[in-house]
Protein backbone atom coordinates (compact mmCIF):
# COMPACT_ATOMS: atom_id res chain seq x y z
CA UNK A 1 0.00 0.00 0.00
CA UNK A 2 1.31 3.45 -0.91
CA UNK A 3 1.73 6.12 1.72
CA UNK A 4 -0.53 9.13 1.53
CA UNK A 5 0.80 12.67 1.40
CA UNK A 6 -0.30 14.96 4.24
CA UNK A 7 -1.45 18.47 3.34
CA UNK A 8 -2.62 21.05 5.88
CA UNK A 9 -4.94 23.93 4.98
CA UNK A 10 -4.09 27.46 6.06
CA UNK A 11 -7.00 27.37 8.52
CA UNK A 12 -5.60 24.22 10.15
CA UNK A 13 -2.14 25.82 10.31
CA UNK A 14 -3.66 28.76 12.21
CA UNK A 15 -5.37 26.29 14.55
CA UNK A 16 -2.05 24.56 15.23
CA UNK A 17 -0.29 27.88 15.91
CA UNK A 18 -2.96 28.65 18.52
CA UNK A 19 -1.99 25.43 20.31
CA UNK A 20 1.75 26.17 20.36
CA UNK A 21 1.64 27.13 24.06
CA UNK A 22 0.56 23.59 24.98
CA UNK A 23 3.63 21.70 23.74
CA UNK A 24 2.49 18.24 24.93
CA UNK A 25 -0.88 18.48 23.20
CA UNK A 26 0.69 19.85 20.03
CA UNK A 27 3.16 16.94 19.90
CA UNK A 28 0.32 14.41 20.29
CA UNK A 29 -1.66 16.10 17.52
CA UNK A 30 1.37 16.26 15.20
CA UNK A 31 2.10 12.59 15.80
CA UNK A 32 -1.49 11.63 15.00
CA UNK A 33 -1.56 13.75 11.83
CA UNK A 34 1.69 12.19 10.59
CA UNK A 35 0.36 8.69 11.28
CA UNK A 36 -2.48 9.36 8.79
CA UNK A 37 0.05 9.03 5.94
CA UNK A 38 0.38 5.31 6.63
CA UNK A 39 -3.25 4.66 7.60
CA UNK A 40 -5.79 7.40 6.73
CA UNK A 41 -8.64 5.39 8.22
CA UNK A 42 -7.40 4.20 11.63
CA UNK A 43 -9.78 2.30 13.90
CA UNK A 44 -10.47 5.39 16.03
CA UNK A 45 -11.47 7.65 13.11
CA UNK A 46 -15.10 8.34 12.33
CA UNK A 47 -16.76 9.61 9.19
CA UNK A 48 -18.77 12.77 9.86
CA UNK A 49 -22.50 12.19 9.45
CA UNK A 50 -23.43 15.40 7.62
CA UNK A 51 -20.34 15.62 5.42
CA UNK A 52 -19.58 13.28 2.54
CA UNK A 53 -15.83 13.06 2.69
CA UNK A 54 -14.81 14.37 6.12
CA UNK A 55 -13.40 12.26 8.94
CA UNK A 56 -12.48 13.09 12.51
CA UNK A 57 -10.03 11.83 15.09
CA UNK A 58 -10.21 12.61 18.80
CA UNK A 59 -7.19 13.69 20.82
CA UNK A 60 -8.54 14.42 24.28
CA UNK A 61 -10.90 17.38 23.94
CA UNK A 62 -9.53 18.27 20.49
CA UNK A 63 -10.57 17.03 17.07
CA UNK A 64 -8.67 16.71 13.80
CA UNK A 65 -11.02 17.09 10.84
CA UNK A 66 -9.65 15.83 7.54
CA UNK A 67 -10.53 14.62 4.05
CA UNK A 68 -9.14 11.57 2.27
CA UNK A 69 -8.53 12.03 -1.44
CA UNK A 70 -7.94 8.44 -2.54
CA UNK A 71 -7.49 9.28 -6.23
CA UNK A 72 -4.40 11.40 -5.51
CA UNK A 73 -3.30 9.71 -2.24
CA UNK A 74 -3.67 12.89 -0.19
CA UNK A 75 -4.92 13.41 3.36
CA UNK A 76 -6.04 17.03 3.68
CA UNK A 77 -6.19 18.29 7.28
CA UNK A 78 -8.95 20.90 7.38
CA UNK A 79 -9.31 21.92 11.06
CA UNK A 80 -7.77 21.19 14.46
CA UNK A 81 -9.85 22.68 17.25
CA UNK A 82 -11.50 22.06 20.60
CA UNK A 83 -14.57 19.84 20.36
CA UNK A 84 -16.87 22.74 21.35
CA UNK A 85 -15.99 24.80 18.31
CA UNK A 86 -14.55 22.54 15.61
CA UNK A 87 -17.84 21.74 13.87
CA UNK A 88 -18.89 25.41 13.71
CA UNK A 89 -15.89 26.22 11.50
CA UNK A 90 -16.28 23.65 8.74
Amino acid sequence: MCAYQIQVTSAARRDLRRLSANRGLLERIDERILSLAADPRPHNSQKLANEDSFYRIRIGDYRIIYQILDETLIVLVVRVRHRREVYEHL
